[in-house]
């Protein structure tokens, strides 16, 4: 049996209706899209409340809520982990506490939000307590698997997430840490990648950007993904993971080339990045608009167009043309 680290988690968007609340028949009809194909959920699983899913604009109800949605729709038929994330320490273990009641396999670790002492000028190498502290709060509280979602505004070429030494010592000193979600550009990924192989116990790489799966692949360092990109690009990765595992070089580079590299890569501008998330998910038909809670924007005309000419560019189903012009 694959652990919890060792899966192909999706991070879970949350479909809106027009009032911005939560549309609760959209979001079971997409959990349903991952949770009854057979196929995914050979290796898959979800990752309920991510910040793909907005939680740093969710109340704690709602996350309760829609991870009680997501547990009726999909539990049993993947393994669900949930993001615990809220503003202060008490409310984050109250949160992951729901996650237990809940029945979760694990739960998902975000750093703290807020003043910039723990946020924008945190030097996590220098005070990992910020972060550390927190996990063993939500650690000792549940006593639950944890992934992480290392994203600390390290300083190249660990930006976007938490740098090496750091890393390591949270792994070191909280054993329930059992994946590690993998939020760097290249070279910092190749780096934690093999300071998280000479650890003295297994914990995962977890891809994230899969603009960038066909390398990691070919170096090994990939036990699993908790990854955005699976939202709208489900079935080539899927094609694409399978030849690798096949050893079928020559097919997952023909899949990759063939269109799937250039949607990823255009998908994956950090600044953009959740926002287009959202975008090619609409696009494909599968949640009922793009938007997000303010401050989050709306997605320019521009990405609609470049999304959807990339989304046919491979064959997938999308909604109608007309349907994607959205106003100004």
């Amino acid at each position: 049996m694959l652990t919890v680290g060792h899966r192909r988690y999706v991070a879970v968007l949350l479909p809106y209706d027009r009032s911005f609340k939560i549309d609760e028949q959209a979001f079971r009809s997409y959990v349903r899209y991952f949770a009854d194909d057979k196929r995914f959920a050979r290796e898959g699983g979800l990752c309920i409340n991510p910040e793909a899913g907005e939680i740093f604009y969710m109340t704690r109800e709602e996350k309760r809520r829609v991870l009680e949605i997501a547990m009726e729709e999909a539990h049993g038929k993947l393994p669900i982990i949930a993001g615990t994330w809220a503003l202060t320490t008490e409310e984050t273990v109250e949160t992951a506490k729901d996650c237990k009641a809940l029945g979760v396999d694990g739960i998902f670790v975000t750093p703290p939000g807020g003043a910039q002492d723990v946020t924008s000028c945190w030097d996590a190498d220098g005070y990992p307590e910020i972060w550390l502290d927190q996990i063993i709060a939500q650690d000792r509280a549940v006593d639950l698997p944890i992934v992480t979602h290392p994203v600390g505004g390290a300083k190249p070429p660990f930006f976007p997430g938490l740098p090496l030494n750091a890393t390591l010592r949270i792994c070191r000193e909280v054993k329930n840490v059992v994946g590690w979600k993998m939020t760097y550009t290249y070279e910092g990924f190749r780096l934690i990648a093999k300071g998280l192989r000479g650890l003295d116990r297994p914990v995962a790489v977890m891809g994230a950007l899969a603009s960038r799966f066909h390398e990691y692949r070919a170096t090994g360092m990939f036990d699993g993904t908790l990854s955005g990109f699976w939202t709208f690009a489900k079935e080539p990765m899927l094609d694409h993971l399978d030849a690798w595992d096949a050893r079928d070089l020559e097919k997952a580079c023909a899949i990759w080339d063939s269109g799937l590299s250039d949607l990823q890569e255009y998908i994956a501008d950090m600044g953009r990045l959740h926002i287009r998330y959202k975008t090619a998910t609409w696009l494909r038909g599968l949640i009922p608009n793009p938007f997000m809670r303010a401050p989050m924007p709306k997605p320019k005309q521009d990405e609609i167009d470049t999304i959807y000419r990339l989304l046919t560019n491979l064959k997938l189903d999308v909604i109608d043309l007309k349907e994607t012009r959205i106003a100004a």
